[in-house]
């Protein structure tokens, strides 16, 4: 299996969630039991040596391939959600993305100073999302942060929002 076989599992819905945004679906990459096991592959090849000892999700496609990751590489999961789902005390940040604006949210005790976090989600577009998610991370004050997409959109420049922190992309299209 190749990037091109990833790339070519991926559906594209134009004119999702608005008119005008052209929407990159992974769920079709998750229901192919090769295709996944592939993306899984893929993931921890890019992390096995890195010491990751928390994975954090963002809300709603981090919550596939990142507990998948986590138990592959040995480590613990962390969810960011919206505001309202957890249970505990939070922590949040709010942010502007293409299309709007958001909040994230997450535990307050998630993370410590003695981890080595990876944070994961499906896709980088202009960067809203995680950089709200880096700035969450980083008030943990955390050895090092990773931060990982299966997919990243080149021409919407979302790298360039980080500075300091190292980024990998699965696919760049």
């Amino acid at each position: 299996m190749s990037k091109v076989t990833l790339r070519n599992s991926i559906r594209e819905i134009p004119d999702f969630p608005i008119p005008g945004i052209l929407f990159y679906d992974v769920t079709t990459m998750f229901k192919d039991a090769a295709v996944l096991q592939e993306l899984s592959d893929t993931l921890y090849a890019m992390y096995k040596d890195k010491g990751i000892t928390k994975v954090v999700g963002i809300e709603s496609r981090g919550f596939i391939m990142g507990p998948i990751l986590a138990t592959r590489l040995g480590a613990g999961f962390v969810p960011i959600r919206k505001p309202g789902k957890l249970p505990a005390q939070t922590i949040e940040e709010s942010y502007t993305k293409e299309y709007g604006t958001d909040t994230i949210q997450m535990h307050q005790d998630a993370l410590s100073s003695n981890d080595v976090v990876l944070l994961h989600d499906d896709l980088l577009a202009t960067g809203g999302t995680m950089l709200a998610a880096c700035k969450l991370v980083q008030q943990m004050n955390p050895q090092k942060l990773f931060v990982n997409f299966i997919i990243e959109l080149e021409a919407l420049q979302g790298r360039q929002a980080f500075k300091e922190v190292e980024i990998a992309s699965v696919l760049t299209l």
